[in-house]
């Protein structure tokens, strides 16, 4: 018996020791590993705000040049069909250019199938000399307004529709008739659509101006 007594209390304190990690120790461990865990979380997410505010403050120092550009953006593809300033920036054009004639003929509008705009078909008849025309095709690239010449069709002053210009000098009188699309983002122009904000869209006058006073035709 005296020779089991310490084998036995050896056991006993083994037992305890064990049993004090299972109860004490490996709880510890396991809140030591869920506060590196909520640590390691934290640090996360402050690494990622510092980053967002980065980018927020980024935006802002940028924030005047892009309302500039989305104020550029609006000027070339408005938010109306706008014709009344649409005729007004074609007209500088024409003043710029000087040419003897000029008509704008507006279309009505179309919803484009994306319905993300819509599109002014119009047609433009300027009439001048070769570098009056010349002069105005510039200044219709690089109007205010975004327009995409689709055809160009030039012919002696006067002459039949489809007739072969033949230039002799810079004084000669051209006709020139262009077919342009202009753009709005107002998807709810054109016939059938919803009621929208778009201006000038009820009447879609033909306007000719040349040197004499100003007329209008169907206005």
């Amino acid at each position: 018996m005296n020779r089991r007594g310490p084998l036995i209390a050896g056991i006993v304190a083994g037992v305890l020791a064990l049993l004090l990690i299972v109860l004490l120790v490996l709880p510890k461990m396991n809140q030591v590993n869920e506060t590196q865990e909520q640590v390691q979380a934290a640090q996360d997410q402050e690494v990622a705000l510092q980053a967002e505010l980065r980018s927020l403050q980024d935006a802002q120092a940028q924030a005047p040049e892009t309302e500039q550009e989305i104020q550029a953006l609006e000027d070339q593809v408005p938010p109306t069909v706008d014709l009344p300033d649409l005729f007004r920036q074609l007209q500088a054009a024409a003043d710029r250019s000087a040419v003897d004639f000029f008509q704008f003929s507006p279309g009505t509008p179309v919803a484009d199938a994306s319905g993300a705009f819509s599109t002014v078909a119009s047609q433009i008849v300027v009439t001048g000399g070769y570098f009056n025309l010349q002069e105005f095709l510039y200044s219709l690239e690089t109007l205010p307004r975004a327009a995409k010449v689709m055809n160009v069709a030039i012919a002696p002053s006067g002459g039949a529709e489809g007739e072969t210009a033949t230039i002799t000098t810079s004084s000669d009188r051209l006709q020139m008739q262009l077919a342009v699309e202009f753009y709005t983002t107002d998807s709810s122009a054109g016939p059938g659509s919803a009621p929208g904000p778009s201006e000038g869209v009820q009447a879609a006058p033909q306007v000719a101006v040349s040197p004499t006073p100003a007329t209008a035709e169907g206005a």
